[in-house]
């Protein structure tokens, strides 16, 4: 039974991501998937055994554009909620904070100790699920900004998949490129024999 509830809650956050890009789309309204969804969606384009689920949808918008977001997310149901600096979109179905979507601001930190500002919705290309994500190198900057343990998950799932060129990598300001050799040289200490 626990088993089923876990694949039956995997989905719902599927059907959520899927929902909510699709009103977003019909509505013009500018987006990015971010997060463990735009991470698995990269990944599953070169090897879809290799993906991670993640329990709630993370979509970067710019600022100006919330009264419309929040416009479009009433009108499918969701109900709105203001947390501590965040916007989180909750599913009547399934009111978890936890399984909610939640907005990031485009251009603007995350956090005030950020080392870099999010990234623009104009760094978005559509993926092959019918929505925008974040483009790769946006992503691997965002990913090392954030560099919560997370964060670093993704980044070593990227790198075995070959997904980090040296062109993302050279394109990193000096920090970031710092962060990206630690997780690396940690994912090589950690490699089991036979895995490459």
């Amino acid at each position: 039974m626990s088993f089923t509830a876990y694949v039956e809650a995997m989905n719902r956050v599927q059907e959520r991501l899927m929902s909510v890009t699709a009103a977003l789309n019909r509505a013009g309204v500018r987006y990015a998937v971010v997060g463990g969804n735009a991470v698995a969606s990269w990944i599953a384009r070169y090897n879809p055994s290799a993906t991670r689920t993640t329990k709630d949808v993370d979509i970067l918008v710019r600022k100006d554009d919330e009264p419309a977001v929040s416009a479009v997310m009433e009108r499918i149901g969701y109900l709105r909620e203001d947390l501590r600096g965040w916007v989180i979109f909750l599913d009547p179905a399934e009111p978890d904070r936890r399984a909610g979507v939640r907005l990031i601001w485009a251009d603007q930190k995350v956090r005030p100790s950020s080392v870099a500002a999010a990234p623009s919705v104009d760094e978005a290309v559509p993926g092959p699920e019918g929505f925008w994500v974040l483009d790769l190198p946006a992503l691997v900057r965002m990913k090392l900004t954030a560099f919560r343990d997370l964060d670093r998950v993704h980044l070593t799932d990227m790198l075995r998949e070959g997904l980090i060129a040296e062109s993302v990598r050279d394109s990193l300001e000096p920090e970031l490129r710092n962060r990206l050799d630690d997780v690396e040289r940690r994912a090589r200490e950690t490699e089991l024999p036979g895995w490459d």
